[in-house]
Parts: C-alpha cells; structure tokens; sequence
C-alpha cells in the first residue's frame, strides 16, 4: 500500500529543491541582479552560516542595502517571503556546522543575553511553527501505519536517542510488537533489521547533523518494502528521501545543544493517537500493569499520615 499522498509527495519535492539548489540558484542568477541584490548574493555564498541566521533588516545593515531590498531578493528566487529564504539557508548548513561553528553561532544569536528567556521563546517558537506546518494528513498515516504494523522497529541515534527510547517505552508498555534498534556498526544495524518487511514499519527519527546509521536504516527498510516514517526537520533530510511517511518538526538550532522540545511534541502526540486508534487493547495492557505495578510497589504511594491536620 503506497501511503503518502501524491499531492504530499509533490509538495515535499518542491521544498527539497529550493531547500537544496539555493546557493547554486543564487550563483546562476547573479548576472541578472540589481548592484544591491549582488551584494546580498555574495554575502550569503560567502557567509552563509552568517547569513541563515540574520534578519532581514539585519542583513541589509551589514551589506549596505535596505531591508525591502533583501525581501524582494527572497521574492526574486521564487521564495514566499525572506523567513521562507532564511529556512532554506539553514536548512543547506545544518549538516556543514561543527560543534565549535554553532557554539560562534549560538554566541551571535544569545550573547551574554537572559539565555533562559531566549532558550524558552526559540523553543515557543518551535513549537508553533511545527503546528503551523506538519501534515495533519501524515500524522493520520502514521498512525494508521503503526497501529496496523505487524513489528514497529525504533531507531534514533545521538542525541536522537532520547526520542527513540520514549517512542520504545511507552509502545513497549502497549504492545508486544516493538523493537529498538541500537548499534554502532553498520553490521549489527543490518542484522538487526534483517527480517523487516513490508508488513512493518520503521520509524526512523535523525536531526541535524544527520545520523548515517539512521539513514542507512531508513532506506533499508524502505529497499526491503516497508513503510518507513520520518521525524526530521524537514523535507530536505536524508531521512525524508527514504520514507513514505514525513512528520517534519521544527529542531532550528538555538546553539551547539540540538532542541529536542518540537520533536518531542510531535512523538508525544504520535503516541497518544495511537493509544486511542488502540483503546480496548490498550487499556486491558494497562489495567494488568497497574495491578504489576501495585503488587511490586514500583511507584511511591502517599505517606501514611498524608493529609491528616495537625501533622
């Protein structure tokens, strides 16, 4: 069964070539510039870890033009607006900048500012673009997908990981069918895989900079026929080439630590949807464990003068 909708193919396609051919676009086009728009142009292919990053007003200062100057530039190339160019610009160095490059970048961004206000409110923001521009037709199929799989396999590698052993916990508490790939080799990565098929899915879960084994997970399971979901970034993640399915949250980086907050989001309510398509099951699983759970005293009860006066 092909899930992804052919108007959701198309628009991901869209978005991986102007995420993916900017900068050679930007080279291309110069000729035809005005003497403003050059100076834009070159600036970006020259800085564009800078560049991603600015406003447009700010760019404008530093290359000596006026802030509508740098927005009819975003319109010249074909983009929405100049926020659609800045996305793609970060989009294109996610995978180039080093620790020590986003720590310089984090320096520009925070400063010796409030870090905790700031940190909140980029992570706010997260959070609300990622409701903005997730597929709410991909998020059913994923769902669909996983409550009708036969085996649901995990991966996530680096600091990705927190976010597969969630997904790995909470389906492991509910179903009998959930297994975590975890390795450092590319031998045991397909070993642990070697009996996917397609009546499976892989969920798949790699930010920048992209994990290699995650990728390689991903388009194996996507070679061996079963339907793989991708929670990336965005639609020019290696990760996004692979999958049928692309859950894309926001993960702009804030600083040298990957922001986890809108891709948590996203795996929490994934779990959640799938719960209630699951209820009846669900709940009878959580019912025995709450008895497993009273039993063996696995979480600490209320004292026992709780509550009392005087006390």
């Amino acid at each position: 069964m092909q899930i992804i909708s052919a108007g959701s193919c198309a628009r991901r396609t869209e978005r991986q070539k102007k995420q993916m051919d900017i900068l050679d676009k930007i080279t291309q086009t110069r000729p035809t510039f005005s003497k403003g728009q050059k100076r834009i142009a070159d600036f970006i292919t020259s800085h564009t870890d800078k560049a991603a990053f600015m406003t447009a007003a700010k760019m404008g200062a530093t290359v000596g033009v006026s802030e509508s100057t740098v927005v009819r530039f975003a319109y010249e190339l074909g983009f929405g607006g100049y926020p659609e160019l800045s996305r793609a610009l970060q989009q294109v160095i996610k995978t180039q900048l080093t620790s020590v490059q986003r720590i310089a970048v984090t320096q520009d961004r925070i400063g010796g500012g409030d870090v905790l206000d700031k940190v909140l409110s980029f992570d706010i923001d997260k959070i609300r673009h990622t409701l903005e521009e997730i597929s709410k037709e991909d998020f059913a199929q994923a769902v669909d997908a996983i409550a009708e799989a036969h085996m649901i396999y995990v991966i996530g590698d680096r600091s990705a990981g927190c976010l597969a052993k969630f997904i790995d916990y909470y389906f492991g508490l509910m179903f009998s069918n959930v297994r975590l790939v975890h390795t450092s080799s590319s031998s045991e990565l397909y070993e642990q895989l070697v009996r996917i098929n397609k009546d499976d899915v892989l969920i798949g879960i790699s930010f920048p900079r992209y994990s290699t084994l995650t990728v390689k997970a991903c388009r194996f399971a996507a070679d061996a026929g079963a339907k793989v979901i991708a929670i990336t970034d965005g639609a020019g993640s290696p990760l996004a080439k692979a999958a049928e399915i692309l859950l894309a949250a926001r993960s702009d980086m804030t600083s040298f630590v990957d922001s986890l907050v809108a891709p948590f989001s996203v795996v929490n309510a994934l779990i959640v949807a799938v719960g209630l398509r699951k209820e009846e099951e669900v709940t009878q699983t959580f019912n025995r464990l709450e008895e497993i759970w009273s039993e063996y005293n696995v979480y600490q009860g209320p004292a026992p003068d709780a509550g009392l006066p005087g006390r």
